[in-house]
């Protein structure tokens, strides 16, 4: 899985400066942004300036609080729509306090109603989303190797190899492993 870093550094500055837009285009002060998505003032402004990268989780809180896909956020933060994404065209993006890799191998586009992801997630990890950034968003969870355990709607569901979860989301989202890793495609409706 070290093949995954490759990461390309201007994602984190392009990432910044979308939430700062973000925020500006809906009218919302720092504090009114930090009273929506339970983030501090000081760490939103942080990410804002570049001054640090978002975890999964913080973007999570973010993208639910904009009613935004975190998918969507990539997508904003990328070139234009292509047909052939190759290998190295396609986005990483590391959480820098999880270790998780999120590889958009199929970026969201507007003419295209889903993207794949390619994501890894380190062994005793655990990333919890609280809120859908859309509610009923459709995922289809295909496990490649390891174990995961996926909390929807309050249900836990334990993943293998071959295994396919597919939900909706609707409430919270709490992606787990244990003792082993976890390799996954996920397909965004």
């Amino acid at each position: 899985m070290k093949d995954f870093s490759d990461i390309e550094p201007p994602l984190d500055d392009r990432i910044a400066s979308r939430l700062k837009t973000l925020r500006a285009e809906r009218g919302w002060s720092l504090d009114d942004l930090a009273a929506r998505c339970g983030v501090s003032r000081a760490t939103l402004s942080r990410l804002e300036n570049g001054e640090v990268s978002p975890t999964a989780s913080v973007l999570g809180k973010l993208c639910a609080s904009y009613g935004l896909a975190m998918s969507r956020l990539m997508a904003e933060v990328e070139t234009d729509f292509q047909p052939l994404v190759r290998r190295e065209d396609q986005t990483v993006w590391e959480d820098p306090e999880t270790g998780f890799l999120r590889r958009s191998v199929s970026p969201p586009a507007q003419t295209l109603g889903a993207e794949v992801l390619h994501c890894h997630l380190p062994a005793n990890t655990r990333i919890e989303y609280r809120d859908p950034p859309r509610p009923g968003l459709e995922h289809h969870l295909v496990m490649l190797n390891g174990a995961l355990t996926m909390t929807v709607g309050g249900t836990a569901h334990t993943l293998t190899k071959g295994d396919c979860l597919r939900y909706q989301l609707h409430g919270p989202g709490i992606f787990e492993t244990g003792k082993r890793p976890a390799t996954y495609m996920l397909v965004v409706l």
